[in-house]
């Protein structure tokens, strides 16, 4: 795992572009803190922050190809190097390190643009053609890690963090109301939208190419896609479920296998639940590498699954390390999260798996594998088997026995929505009109993280009045969606907002790489996506038992009571990690203060500082008061961090 910064076009002496470039990639050394390599030609610059974990010895950046006419730098991994370098050593082409990174150039030689479509791998790439004076910036099937860029100046900048832009572009740092709106809504600017005005994201699965005559195209090479219905069927491409289930439980071992590729102690982060407990028994059962596990724990008993931890500790005799996180733990790093995060949150669920990274690196560890995504491919969260009541309810609205269904959902949460029936139909109720639409399960989220709007300025509010956010997210929908199945659509939908708008950056990359530490997702790689896609409704989704198929692959290899375990999302405390006998932490005073909003101009004091006070007197226990503390509260750090005071660096 790396950073990787750059820019194309302009005229500076080589002196001048080299502090540029400087200036940049050292705002990234977080993320790669064993060295700093540049290339440097007419009118572009590449530099590469280095986290070495493959090919220690000759494995720096920027890499080119045989005649140094095209030239690369990664942040990530390409996990099926050893089988692309063997293919290409035969096609011709001679490598002089033994990295991953080395692959690109010439799989570039050989099959230009289309380079991508062979690479099983996580990834964000920059590489420029010095023949044909273009530049390409490639991003990974799923967005696990992050790629921006601006035009400023008279050049595309573009950077693993936005920081790397404002270290030299800081006029940059302006928040734009739509981008702030979609993050307070659906957890994430939607790709390639951000929070700040002028600069893009290249989305997931996409490859952006800028040629010499400064055209721009913007080219998915892949997608979330899933099989069409016929006669409104769903058509199985296995025999039966448990065909489909020795099928998976062999392509996951193969997606371990490539994933624990590394020159450097790998280790996993073990949650407890279904995810994380099957991708270390599969390490187990199916490598010879050395398990070395980590958790984190809560003082919160709502939040804790270290009962469980401990359970497959003991079953799969891990080596294991347990980080036992306090709400003050939490509230008192927030700030350093957002500092990464660069964007609101309305969770504050990354602190402790900031924390938690920090511990992987003081024990000597680089690299974690985790059971991110599997939810996603499987059908694993409430919300999907939630709308699955939603429609059966919403075909006999009179009926009084199809709500009590809620009953059996959010059986974890100390404060659930379900917990009085006349409520949960009311909540559960709204919007069942829209049951036809392809977002007609992200309603309900929506509904509650968009009250946080309510808090904008009267400017602010002027600015997205008459904003339709659930228009606005179907205007990015595939015209083929309409024809799959409910579950298909669901999916489609929260891969594309909360997975690598909110789960993948603010969850993943960003507070791992606070500490040098690289997560890698076996669920995301693209063949088990693809499997998972192909599968009918309800092999994922059996009644409301979420992940069957997974489960099933995963018969023999876990403790039943861990297989059969209800999924429980990882969660933390939100706004009660920043009161503490009824006072705030002082930062969280200042950037409150209403000196401080009124300053900064986003959000409506008066509001505000009602809603600051429900929660200092812990009041503020509903879903929406603590999202909408949270995403006010990380709006104000980025404004503080990366507006105020320019790029921070």
């Amino acid at each position: 795992m790396c950073g990787i910064a750059g820019f194309v076009g302009g005229q500076d002496t080589p002196e001048a572009a080299r502090g540029t470039l400087e200036r940049m990639i050292r705002t990234l050394r977080h993320r790669g803190p064993d060295g700093f390599g540049y290339h440097l030609g007419e009118g572009v610059g590449l530099a590469h922050a280095r986290l070495a974990i493959i090919d220690l010895a000759t494995g720096q950046q920027p890499i080119r190809n045989e005649r140094g006419t095209v030239w690369t730098v990664l942040n990530g991994e390409i996990f099926n190097y050893r089988e692309l370098r063997r293919t290409l050593e035969a096609q011709g082409h001679a490598f002089y390190t033994h990295s991953d990174t080395e692959v690109i150039v010439h799989l570039y030689e050989q099959y230009g643009d289309d380079f991508v479509d062979h690479l099983n791998g996580q990834f964000a790439i920059a590489l420029w053609d010095a023949e044909r004076r273009r530049l390409l910036l490639a991003r990974d099937r799923t967005g696990i890690r992050p790629l921006f860029h601006a035009s400023e100046g008279g050049r595309l900048w573009f950077g693993s963090e936005v920081k790397a832009l404002l270290a030299v572009q800081p006029q940059l740092g302006v928040l734009d109301p739509h981008g702030v709106a979609q993050a307070l809504t659906y957890w994430g600017a939607i790709d390639p939208g951000t929070v700040f005005r002028d600069v893009s994201s290249v989305p997931p699965g996409h490859v952006l190419a800028l040629e010499a005559d400064g055209r721009r195209t913007l080219r998915r090479y892949w997608d979330w896609e899933f099989p069409e219905l016929q006669d409104g069927r769903q058509q199985r491409p296995f025999g039966s479920i448990d065909e489909a289930a020795g099928a998976l439980r062999e392509l996951l071992v193969d997606a371990v296998r490539l994933q624990l590729r590394a020159d450097v102690p790998v280790g996993a982060y073990l949650s407890g639940g279904l995810d994380s407990s099957g991708v270390v028994a599969l390490i187990r059962h199916y490598t010879n590498n050395p398990l070395r596990t980590f958790s984190v724990a809560f003082e919160d008993a709502e939040f804790d699954e270290s009962d469980f931890q401990a359970r497959m500790v003991a079953h799969l005799g891990t080596e294991h390390t347990t980080l036992r996180c306090t709400r003050r733990d939490i509230g008192e790093a927030f700030p350093q999260l957002i500092e990464h995060t660069e964007a609101p949150v309305l969770r504050t669920a990354g602190v402790p798996l900031m924390l938690l990274a920090g511990d992987v690196q003081r024990h000597g560890f680089r690299v974690v594998l985790t059971g991110e995504g599997a939810d996603e491919v499987f059908g694993g969260y409430d919300l999907f088997k939630e709308a699955k009541v939603r429609r059966f309810w919403a075909r006999q609205p009179g009926s009084t026995w199809r709500p009590r269904l809620f009953e059996r959902l959010y059986g974890y949460l100390a404060h659930s929505p379900v917990a009085n029936a006349a409520m949960a139909q009311s909540f559960f109720g709204r919007g069942m009109e829209h049951r036809d639409r392809a977002v007609f399960a992200h309603l309900p989220r929506w509904t509650t993280s968009q009250r946080a709007l309510a808090f904008f300025s009267p400017e602010w509010r002027a600015q997205v009045d008459g904003w339709d956010p659930l228009a606005t997210f179907e205007a990015t929908l595939p015209p083929a969606i309409g024809h799959w199945s409910p579950l298909a659509r669901d999916q489609y939908v929260e891969a594309h907002s909360l997975l690598a708008s909110y789960l993948l950056p603010m969850q993943g990359d960003r507070p791992a790489m606070a500490h040098s530490v690289e997560g890698r997702y076996p669920f995301l790689d693209h063949r088990v996506v693809e499997f998972g896609n192909r599968l009918p409704d309800h092999w994922k989704i059996r009644g409301l038992t979420e992940k069957d198929v997974l489960r099933r692959a995963l018969a023999g290899l876990l403790p039943e009571d861990i297989r059969r375990r209800t999924k429980q999302p990882y969660r933390a405390p939100d706004h009660g990690s920043f009161f503490f006998d009824g006072e705030p932490l002082d930062y969280v005073a200042d950037v409150l203060s209403g000196d401080s909003l009124r300053e900064a101009g986003y959000f409506d004091p008066d509001r505000v500082g009602r809603l600051f006070d429900k929660c200092r007197r812990g009041q503020a226990i509903g879903f929406a008061d603590n999202q909408a503390f949270v995403g006010i509260l990380s709006t104000m750090l980025v404004h503080r961090q990366r507006v105020r005071y320019g790029s921070g660096a």
